[in-house]
């Protein structure tokens, strides 16, 4: 009842009639979602039953929020599809890539320069861009060999393809996920296939009821009341644009222009932190996004989690930031570009990130800011982060100037991703003499870094070496800790 109480203040507060609509569908996600997991529960029904009821609500889920612009979303789908039936596995993946990735740039295109630029309101290409994620994601498993089928020959049906993309529980914000996941979560078999290790066993037995997802929704919704409560009321107190006013930037000493960017930017993640927490909400709460069990036994929900907040608010370098924020994204980009990338992988990554956001300009001073903020902290870490680890108390000092870095390279790296437009970002850069693009161009070239393919060899090598004073592992397991090693 808090948490209604909560939305219900959060509606009144919200001008644009789709606005309205997300936050109310999402509301209704969340109650249909749980009586998706009571009355169609896998041992109830079939998983013909679960793809219909999942796509259908997603579909009036859509239309209900963004009108006929819903209908993009069955093209996109639609197309695609077309395209892995006719190219073939060996090709499918780039052909998905760049058709997806390019309907939903004329969408974002057409949307911005034609319709409403620089309006936030809900718009039809928010879920187009998970959409987009998952039709890739797909598409790179198909070609990598990792989607489980009962027939390998056999592509995907329609609508099982339909209801992967388009499924009420993440039609309006998410989170991707993989399909072999999905299908595991439709069919029944997500429990099953992570079963208690010998170290989480509860009265040396296994349990054999499905974990309940309760005490996990019922935390993500307090965390979500808590971002609501946080966002209405600082939100307005902290005005990103005044970091560029002009009265603003005259009598205002740096080192206070500085900690209102980091109070004016943490302001704008309550917003983020309550939409992506109650998606989550809303696939557990449908009994998607089980994960095993923790040592204790208790169950762990976190499959399609897309951010950890204590991770990120007290994130001692950039890459603990990116890697614990929208964690879904970082890990489609990392799959479908970072690791296939075969000359400057960090670049091609923050480039598609950017298409994929959208036509803003801001997006893209923010991802090319970021390049160059990634390079001068990888240089930062591998020269200078060895020389505090002698003592705790060093490393302690390390930690706290690297928190102050981090989080005011953050601020800075991502004003312009919300002021969207050129001149206010660059009007912004311009008031603090574009101090922090020297100094990590600076750091980035005087510092030595090894090139990706050795630092790889060289984790690999001593991940190998280690294994020999230790008992011996499994194929699967060796195999992993590598792999683990080495990203």
């Amino acid at each position: 009842m808090c948490f209604l109480c909560f939305y219900l203040g959060f509606l009144l507060q919200i001008r644009h009639a789709v606005q309205v609509n997300f936050v109310v569908c999402q509301l209704f996600a969340l109650l249909t979602a749980v009586w998706f997991r009571l009355y169609l529960h896998p041992s109830k029904t079939s998983p013909l039953v679960r793809h219909v009821v999942a796509t259908l609500l997603g579909f009036y889920f859509a239309l209900f929020c963004f009108g006929w612009y819903a209908l993009h979303f069955l093209v996109q789908s639609g197309i695609t599809y077309g395209i892995m039936i006719l190219s073939g596995v060996e090709h499918m993946h780039k052909y998905c890539l760049v058709v997806a990735l390019g309907y939903l740039s004329i969408c974002q295109i057409t949307r911005v320069y034609v319709f409403d630029y620089g309006m936030y309101s809900a718009d039809f290409t928010g879920p187009m861009m998970v959409i987009t994620q998952k039709i890739t994601s797909l598409a790179f498993e198909m070609h990598d060999g990792k989607v489980e089928l009962q027939d390998h020959l056999r592509m995907p049906s329609l609508l099982e393809y339909l209801s992967y993309n388009c499924n009420f529980m993440g039609i309006l914000a998410g989170p991707t996920c993989s399909y072999n996941d999905y299908i595991a979560f439709i069919e029944g078999r997500s429990y099953r296939s992570k079963q208690l290790d010998t170290n989480s066993k509860v009265n040396g037995a296994h349990k054999q009821n499905d974990p309940s997802p309760k005490a996990d929704v019922i935390q993500k919704l307090g965390t979500c009341a808590i971002s609501l409560l946080v966002f209405l009321s600082v939100c307005k107190v902290f005005p990103v644009e005044r970091n560029i006013d002009d009265e603003f930037i005259a009598t205002t000493p740096f080192y206070g222009q500085v900690v209102y960017l980091y109070l004016s930017m943490l302001t704008t993640r309550p917003k983020y932190y309550f939409v992506w927490t109650l998606a989550d909400a809303i696939n557990n709460a449908a009994g998607f996004g089980f994960n095993g069990y923790n040592k204790d036994g208790s169950p762990r929900w976190d499959l399609i989690s897309n951010l950890r907040i204590l991770n990120i608010e007290f994130a001692t370098s950039f890459k603990m930031f990116l890697d614990n924020w929208n964690i879904q994204t970082a890990h489609w980009l990392k799959r479908v570009c970072y690791e296939r990338c075969p000359y400057n992988p960090t670049a091609a990554t923050f480039l598609l990130s950017a298409m994929w956001h959208g036509a803003y300009p801001g997006y893209y001073l923010t991802f090319v800011t970021g390049i160059l903020v990634t390079l001068a902290a990888r240089a930062m870490r591998h020269n200078v982060r060895p020389y505090f680890l002698g003592s705790p108390t060093h490393k302690l000092v390390y930690d706290i100037i690297t928190w102050a870095g981090t989080q005011i390279a953050i601020c800075y790296t991502v004003v312009p991703f919300v002021l969207l437009s050129v001149a206010p970002s660059l009007k912004f850069y311009r008031s603090w003499y574009f101090c922090g693009h020297i100094a990590c161009l600076l750091l980035a070239v005087a510092l030595p870094v090894k090139p990706r393919h050795l630092r790889t060899k060289e984790m690999s090598n001593s991940g190998a070496h280690q294994t020999l004073d230790q008992q011996p592992l499994t194929g699967t397991d060796h195999y992993s800790s590598l792999k683990l090693k080495t990203t």
